[in-house]
């Protein structure tokens, strides 16, 4: 199992706030049209297989949904879980929600999807490189892959952590851990080794002062990487 027990407990406590846009999620809220629309940009999703690893409550499994992706999306917090379903139900959204570890889902998915995403999720396993080579198995060859996480360096400890999480508290205090943050050089060997290949490395930013996020080149805090499977 690939999976922390204090981290799953400590998403479980707040995952019932997933769609309260003024909650502990708000960042996510904010960010959740650059990440999904970075993602159509990159791919056309119109009746595409899609999986969102580590979905939550769903932000980023809906918005796919809306742009044309048949999307399931996994997640180890049964209050996630359910929330998603509930927020989907109400909305008349149809996407295919599991209770379970990526890992759960093989071998009977290998190859099965068109498309995976795991945003905001790979520092917060035990093992980074098993949950890699987990959403390289579920892509189908030719397939597209987008993984999003924190750099690990000076700045993003001061951003990531002593700004977000305790000077204005974007978000709740402890939710990163400095040690598991992954610079992009350590997730690129991950990704080359599990059968991908990198075709961008992209920044996200954050104005404090204007509360604004942007995508660009600067990688120092959050970046996304996009991939195709070999």
């Amino acid at each position: 199992m690939n999976i922390d027990p204090n981290e799953k407990e400590k998403f479980n406590k707040i995952a019932e706030e997933w769609w309260d846009p003024s909650g502990k999620f708000a960042p996510l809220h904010k960010i959740n049209p650059l990440r999904a629309n970075y993602v159509s940009e990159k791919i056309d999703l119109k009746n595409k297989k899609i999986i969102d690893v580590a979905c939550g409550g769903g932000l980023l499994a809906e918005a796919l949904f809306k742009q044309g992706g048949k999307v399931t999306g996994v997640d180890i917090s049964d209050v996630a879980i359910h929330t998603a379903i509930n927020h989907a139900k109400k909305n008349n959204i149809e996407i295919d929600y599991k209770l379970c570890e990526a890992e759960d889902l093989l071998p009977d998915s290998i190859g099965a999807f068109d498309v995976v995403t795991c945003l905001e999720a790979i520092e917060h396993v035990p093992d980074p490189n098993q949950l890699v080579k987990t959403c390289s198995e579920l892509c189908k060859s030719e397939g597209d892959i987008i993984f999003s996480t924190i750099n690990r360096n000076p700045k993003s400890f001061l951003f990531a952590i002593v700004g977000a999480e305790y000077i204005l508290n974007l978000l709740p205090k402890g939710t990163h851990e400095y040690d598991k943050f992954i610079k992009p050089s350590e997730l690129i060997n991950m990704m080359e080794a599990n059968g991908l290949e990198v075709k961008e490395l992209m920044g996200m930013s954050y104005n404090p002062i204007t509360k604004n996020y942007w995508l660009g080149k600067n990688v120092d805090v959050n970046y996304l990487i996009h991939a195709k499977k070999i």
